[in-house]
């Protein structure tokens, strides 16, 4: 009986040597899927000033000044916590710049070429008719000449 058992156990322990080491399957999209906008003007020259931001994030992200481009695989909330972009899963952004219409866009991440342009529109802005303030506050007011000179 001794001899049998023996003979099982040789058989169970070649079987897990030969099956090799068990590994837990990693996510593939646990560190995120990569998102990138890019923000460019009506005529698809890059807008140098735009910002990206998520509704729930305080930070506002600028992007790459040359290209108008911002990229990123995950957000950090303001209560601590990461928002991992991954596959299937639908996001918002807010998209600004100083003189544009902010746009804001819904976008459905997936597996890979989530690549996002995004055109401002410029805003009309007509300034001829701002007339200067007719209050005078007291740094606007002329300085008074005195006859005193200098202090020594």
């Amino acid at each position: 009986m001794s001899r049998l058992r023996r003979c099982a156990a040789a058989l169970s322990l070649a079987g897990l040597l030969v099956a090799g080491p068990a590994h837990a399957k990693k996510d593939r999209y646990a560190d995120g899927v990569p998102v990138q906008v890019t923000v460019v003007d009506a005529s698809g020259e890059p807008v140098p000033t735009a910002v990206i931001r998520h509704p729930d994030e305080a930070d506002r992200h600028r992007v790459n000044s040359l290209t108008g481009t911002w990229e990123e695989s995950k957000l950090y909330l303001p209560d601590g916590s990461e928002l991992i972009f991954k596959p299937g899963m639908s996001i918002q952004l807010e998209v600004s710049a100083p003189g544009y219409m902010t746009q804001i866009i819904q976008y459905d991440i997936r597996k890979r070429k989530n690549n996002v342009q995004v055109t401002l529109q410029e805003l009309n802005i007509d300034d001829s008719d701002i007339d200067e303030p007719l209050l005078q506050f007291g740094r606007d007011k002329p300085r008074e000449t005195g006859t005193s000179g200098p202090a020594n």
